[in-house]
């Protein structure tokens, strides 16, 4: 009889999972402890990497802070070259220089002026290196000016005696070749009478008045001198007919006090200071000078002269175009009349000239000014 399809059969042996054991050596079992650990943690770290690569790309990503500021960066400095020397300073004194001095540009200083000078004096100082020279003058009076002089152009020259009328054709004209009349030194000659008590006498011939001493007599005219002038030349002088007395060049410079300075230079020259030739300097110069004659003219016009050593200081605002925009004078004890003198001296020849564009450049649209006038007796 068949047997039916469920009735049993033999089992197969199925596979089974063998754990393995601790080994109940201690330093076996320590050494297997170790490595199922560090499985154990290198698999927790793999399972938590990505969350944690999450968390820190989002806590990386900051918010726009309310509040903000700026940085403000320092200019960068542009690169000078080594090479490159700075400019020199610009003068800012202003010095009368000397007109008679030559024309020459000094190396280095701060004196500005109407020309361009040099400083020199006539007797050098022994290591002097000052730009200005030495100069007697007032201890206790400020000035710019190192010479005196004139301004105005001088009188003609007075004659001291009026030239005779021209001679007739009969009056005889020394010619210019005339020699001057000389004779020499006179002798004696001894004359004796013939009795023999009488006295004997010394006659001596004189010469003509006038008659010029010489070797030898010459035929001539007494009325002819002959001198000798400064530059060692000899000149025939005819007292019938005088000539002009020579004059002394004046120096075309204002008259002005000079301050006493005891430092000079080795330099020698013409009275000079160092300075440079500016249009304002130039300026300046002529100013002075206008306002100098223009002050002396009131002098002589005015019928009162303030007390000697009356000094007035005058304070005024000159603008770019010349004009004379505000003035007073200081307060001092002079009349009242030597201050008005002084201040239309100043006022009188306005407008004194427009500025430069350079003049604007560097002092801008005016400029405020003291002169000082001293009334010497």
């Amino acid at each position: 009889m068949a047997s039916p399809s469920t009735a049993n059969k033999p089992r197969r042996l199925g596979r089974r999972w063998v754990w393995p054991r601790w080994s109940r050596d201690d330093d076996t079992r320590s050494v297997q402890i170790g490595v199922v650990a560090t499985l154990l943690v290198h698999l927790l770290l793999l399972l938590a990497l990505p969350y944690l690569l999450r968390r820190t790309v989002e806590s990386g990503s900051v918010k726009p802070a309310d509040k903000t500021f700026n940085i403000e960066l320092a200019p960068e400095e542009p690169e000078v070259p080594l090479t490159e020397a700075k400019p020199p300073a610009k003068p800012f004194k202003f010095v009368e220089v000397n007109p008679d001095a030559p024309d020459n540009p000094p190396d280095q200083t701060e004196n500005f002026g109407a020309q361009n000078q040099q400083v020199a004096q006539e007797k050098p100082t022994p290591d002097g290196k000052s730009d200005t020279p030495a100069v007697e003058g007032d201890k206790q009076k400020q000035s710019t000016a190192i010479v005196s002089g004139r301004l105005q152009p001088p009188e003609p020259p007075s004659r001291l005696a009026q030239p005779e009328p021209a001679p007739t054709p009969q009056e005889a004209v020394p010619a210019p070749n005339q020699k001057v009349a000389q004779a020499p030194i006179p002798g004696f000659e001894k004359v004796e009478g013939e009795d023999a008590d009488s006295i004997g006498s010394t006659i001596a011939k004189i010469p003509p008045p006038g008659t010029k001493r010489g070797p030898e007599e010459v035929d001539g005219s007494p009325d002819i001198r002959e001198v000798v002038a400064f530059n060692g030349q000899v000149v025939r002088i005819d007292p019938r007919r005088p000539q002009d007395r020579e004059r002394v060049a004046q120096r075309n410079a204002r008259p002005a006090f000079l301050r006493d300075n005891q430092l000079g230079t080795q330099n020698i020259g013409p009275v000079a200071y160092n300075a440079k030739w500016s249009e304002y300097g130039a300026y300046l110069q002529k100013l002075i000078e206008t306002v100098q004659i223009q002050w002396e003219r009131l002098i002589v016009q005015s019928s009162v002269y303030p007390p000697p050593g009356t000094i007035v200081r005058v304070t005024f605002i000159i603008n770019d175009k010349g004009d004379i925009t505000d003035i007073a004078p200081g307060d001092g004890e002079a009349p009242l009349q030597a201050k008005r003198a002084c201040v239309s001296a100043i006022t009188a020849r306005a407008p004194y000239g427009k500025w430069s564009d350079d003049m604007v450049a560097v002092l801008g649209h005016e400029q405020e000014m003291t002169f000082t006038f001293y009334y010497n007796p």
